[in-house]
Order: structure tokens, then sequence, then C-alpha cells
């Protein structure tokens, strides 16, 4: 079976982690705030936040913005649960604005009529499968009504919009290192940002409330979202290896882009502004059940991102939503493996076998 996903960890994340394991230094310290830094300039950021996983990231940034109860943030409703959780979590309520049909990222207009109604206090935008948001007029409307604007780029490591890195926009921008992200921590998360105030007060609510000097002085509210060490070592070495898998995960889609053409599927676009960097290759199929398991049964594993629109899902049919093009999109995507574990071989296999299914 080609797998959906297969993370790519070798001998240096080892010999990195078993480093840490021998030096003692197991809970944040050092190795966290050399990865901090690192990760940052990736992005093109000033600071970096080291958090325990995507989520917990995403809190701390709302925290870190104040963004809390009575406030609503308009995000999409067509992505991981995660990022409604982490509103919610926060104690503010999401709205749902509907999505671009081609490239499953916030329709700017729609983003903006919900902030018009709704009186919204921040925007989430989801960079969806690690293709990026339209940055450029969401900022703009970020900026024309004075709310934060904070990036999920959970699965756009790597990721840019009009030449400048995901990481880099509005008022903070959020990452996970889940093992089937782009890159990997085992388990993980980062808040970049280009603002100081609120790099202070993610790494405060991260670490219980402390001031940046540490002790025992807690001058706000937090939690225990930490990184540990070992996950920021081998995190480091995922980062120097990061640039090399986003151009394999590139030039398998570009192959299956080439030899789909005229086939069954629709296969997923990149805007001239923005780059794509696949943490998922997402076809579209109004038969896709049939797809699946035709692919499955040539040995070929496939994904459903999302299968269900989180306004959909039991924790969130109170929100109001008007979303048909999430929903639409919910019952026709599936996501084929793309990732850099893949052989030439694997890849021409997945072209072959979906050109030839009817």
């Amino acid at each position: 079976m080609i797998p959906i996903a297969d993370p790519e960890l070798g001998a240096e994340e080892i010999e990195s982690a078993v480093a840490c394991l021998e030096g003692g230094q197991l809970a944040d310290g050092p190795e966290v705030r050399k990865f901090e830094s690192e990760f940052a300039d990736f992005c093109g950021a000033e600071f970096g936040v080291a958090a325990s996983n995507g989520t917990t990231a995403l809190h701390a940034a709302f925290a870190a913005l104040e963004i809390g109860e009575g406030d609503t943030v308009v995000t999409s409703p067509f992505s991981f649960v995660a990022s409604a959780n982490a509103i919610r979590l926060a104690g503010a309520e999401p709205v749902f604005a509907d999505i671009d049909p081609a490239t499953y990222t916030l329709d700017p207009y729609a983003t903006e009529e919900a902030v018009r109604e709704h009186e919204a206090d921040a925007i989430l935008p989801v960079h969806l499968y690690g293709l990026p948001a339209n940055m450029g007029h969401l900022e703009d409307i970020a900026e024309t009504h004075d709310i934060p604007l904070v990036e999920d780029a959970a699965q756009a490591h790597g990721a840019a919009f009009d030449g400048q890195p995901v990481g880099s926009f509005g008022d903070a921008a959020c990452f996970s290192f889940y093992p089937t992200k782009n890159m990997t921590t085992g388990e993980g998360g980062m808040v970049t940002t280009c603002r100081r105030d609120v790099a202070e007060r993610a790494a405060s609510f991260i670490n219980h409330g402390r001031t940046a000097g540490g002790g025992y002085d807690h001058v706000r509210l937090g939690h225990n979202f930490r990184m540990t060490s070992m996950a920021a070592a081998i995190g480091r070495v995922q980062l120097s290896r990061l640039p090399e898998y986003n151009e394999t995960r590139r030039a398998n889609a570009a192959y299956l882009s080439d030899r789909l053409q005229g086939s069954s599927v629709t296969t997923p676009v990149e805007p001239d502004d923005r780059r794509h960097v696949y943490h998922q290759y997402t076809v579209r199929t109004d038969d896709r059940e049939g797809l699946k398991q035709y692919l499955e049964s040539e040995g070929v594993g496939t994904g459903v991102y999302y299968p269900t629109p989180i306004h959909e899902q039991p924790a969130y049919r109170h929100v109001e939503h008007d979303a048909p093009i999430s929903e639409q999109a919910a019952e026709e995507v599936l996501s084929l493996p793309i990732h850099p574990g893949l052989s030439n071989d694997d890849v021409r296999t997945i072209a072959s076998v979906i050109t030839s299914y009817e």
C-alpha cells in the first residue's frame, strides 16, 4: 500500500533527541529557544514561541491578543476542528464564512460580510492543504476594521503569498508539527509574530503566566503548553530538511497535475501570487467513494480532509453559518499521497490508477 503519509525521520533526528536525553535538559530549555529563533527566521518573523501542539499555539495567540469572552472570530468551516476549538477554548465564539471553491481558503468577500454583520473582533484564515489564503485582501479587511489577523498555518510550513512567507502576516501565525505535517517534532506547535508584545504574552501564557525572567512571578493566568527540548531538537533537524521536502512535494504535485489533465478528477490550483507546499494533494470528484475504493484496491492510500464541515459537527451546530461551498467541497474532496517518501514509481502508479478509473 502506498501510504497517504509517511513521516521522514532519520539518524540525525534520533541523535539529536538522544543528545537531549543524555544532557538531562528534557523540558523547556536552550534547545527550544534555538528552535524558536530558527523557525521565526525561516518564516520571516521577528519572534517564535514554541508550544506543545498547534491547537495550544492558537489558544496562546488568542490569549496574547486578548481575544476572549464576548468576542467573535471569523474563520473557515472547512478545516480541522482545532481551528474553531481554539477560538472557543479562548472564550470567544467562531463565525463561519464560506470558502473560495478553487482554493478551499476563506473567501475574502464572504469574510468581509461576516466581519461587518457580526462586528467581529478577529479573523482566522486557514492555509488549507498547504496553500495560503488571500492574505493581501484579508490584511486589508483586518486593517479597515482595526481587528487582529491570525494565520492558521498548521499545514503550510514554507508556503508564501506574493513572495512573502506565511507566518509573517497579520498579528500572529500558528503552526503544527504533528507527524503528518511537512515537518514534525512528534507533537508540537509554534506561534510566530512580528509583535514583541504578542510574543511576550504568548510565551507567558504557555508557561503558567510567568514573567520572562522565570521564577515564581505569575502575572497572568496561563497553562503548561510548553514544548520539550527533545521535540525542539527533532524540529531543528526537520527544519533544515524542510526546503528539500517541500520541493519534492511540489515536484510530485506537478507530475500528478500534468498526468491527470483530462481525467475524471479536478486537480489542485496554485494561483500566480501563491506558493503551494502541498501538505495534501487534494482532488475533487463527484464519485469520491467509488474512486476511493478503487484506489485502495489498487494499493493507493487516500484520505478525506474533511468529510464534515465544522458547522455540521455536533459541538458546533448552534453556530450561525451560510457555507454551501464548504458543504459541497466536503462531499467531493479526496487527498492522494504526495509526501517526499514516495518513489518515482509510486507517483507514476498513483497517476496511472486514477487515469484508468472509469
